[in-house]
């Protein structure tokens, strides 16, 4: 049975998503280049329309780099991964977040799957922008997994940025 174009399972009652602030720009960051056209792509629109940008990066304990104390034969709580992916994020969108000091920016480190991440933190927002994988010919047409399930099940706008070539 394909799991492909499903609503993301609803977030266990003990961690919810938190809500971006009414009237955000939420952007999701996942370290590639896409995501960076997408960071600079919202940072250039709430810089115009002074509106505050919430950053989000999706993790798992598969995907999260190694908190700062951790040791061969010590577990890392949650809260030590999430401050470690909260960290890795600010140090990746530095230089871009730099460029445009007027616009308030906050860091999510959210322990979900990309799609439901966003979907939740944009609950409330102005609008929800996201990357595009940039892939050439046909695949380049069709949406990737994370902003087609956006585009679909967003409650705001959503704008899928896609670099010019």
């Amino acid at each position: 049975m394909s799991t492909e174009g499903t609503v993301p399972p609803p977030a266990p009652q003990d961690s919810a998503v938190p809500p971006a602030p009414a009237g955000s720009i939420v952007v999701g960051h996942d370290g590639s280049s896409g995501a960076d056209h997408a960071l600079a792509t919202a940072l250039e629109l709430a810089d115009r329309l002074h509106s505050p940008v919430v950053i989000v990066r999706a993790w798992s304990i598969e995907t999260a780099p190694r908190p700062a104390n951790w040791e061969f034969g010590y577990v890392s709580s949650f809260p030590e991964y999430a401050a470690a992916v909260r960290s890795a994020l600010i140090d990746d969108v530095h230089t871009n977040v730099a460029g445009f000091p007027g616009v308030t920016v906050d860091y999510l480190a959210v322990h979900a799957s990309a799609a439901r991440s966003l979907i939740e933190v944009s609950r409330h927002a102005r609008m929800l922008v996201v990357g595009s994988r940039g892939r050439g010919g046909l695949a380049g047409l069709l949406l990737g997994s994370v902003s087609d399930q956006c585009v679909r099940l967003a409650e705001c706008p959503v704008l899928v940025a896609r670099p010019r070539h």
